[in-house]
């Protein structure tokens, strides 16, 4: 079996066991106040994965495909957050397609390791912080903030160390395994006037 599947296989086992498990507050998903603790039960806590500032599920699709589907969210955005292909490789198919291509990006998992090394290549300190998760069906849609600085090139300008803070929305269709498919549109103008090419 691949090494991916391996440890996003017991990633999801875990965090079922633990669904399974607990007190009887902790097995309802339930706090004692009412509140309820179940999505927060499903976020992967390893210390190398980007943790969702707030997250939704959808209870219906179950705890299997709910953790699942968080646990690809999360491979996913750290490799935004940290532009390693091992996580876009566990998070996205082969047979990815990007339905938002931009004019000059590959199409498949091409496009976001292009686009991950040409960002970074202006920000090399680009940070992707997972600020909301929405879980529904075979749907995960996510708000994120990029934040770094302006220190490399961007389109032959070399960059003074401005600060970059922008937002983007995915919307991401999981497969049986890996997100096959996705759409995206990011605050791009707030990011040029942040590198200074925009008037």
């Amino acid at each position: 079996m691949h090494r991916h599947t391996l440890i996003r296989t017991a990633a999801v086992a875990a965090a079922v066991a633990v669904l399974a498990g607990g007190s009887t507050a902790a097995a309802s998903g339930r706090t004692p106040s009412g509140v309820s603790t179940w999505p927060q039960r499903l976020i992967d806590r390893s210390p190398d994965l980007v943790q969702p500032k707030s997250l939704t599920v959808d209870r219906s699709i179950g705890a299997r495909r709910a953790a699942q589907e968080v646990h690809l969210a999360q491979q996913l955005y750290t490799f935004w957050n940290t532009g390693q292909r091992r996580y876009l490789d566990a998070a996205v198919a082969p047979e990815f397609k990007d339905n938002t291509l931009p004019a000059g990006r590959p199409q498949g998992p091409a496009g976001p390791l292009f686009a991950s090394r040409s960002f970074r290549a202006a920000v090399p300190d680009l940070t992707c912080e997972l600020s909301d998760v929405l879980v529904a069906g075979d749907r995960i849609t996510a708000r994120l903030v990029f934040r770094g600085h302006f220190t490399g090139t961007f389109n032959g300008v070399r960059g003074t160390g401005r600060s970059v803070d922008f937002n983007a929305i995915d919307i991401q269709h999981v497969g049986t395994d890996r997100i096959v498919e996705d759409w995206h549109i990011e605050d791009n103008q707030t990011l040029l006037t942040q590198l200074g090419v925009s008037g």
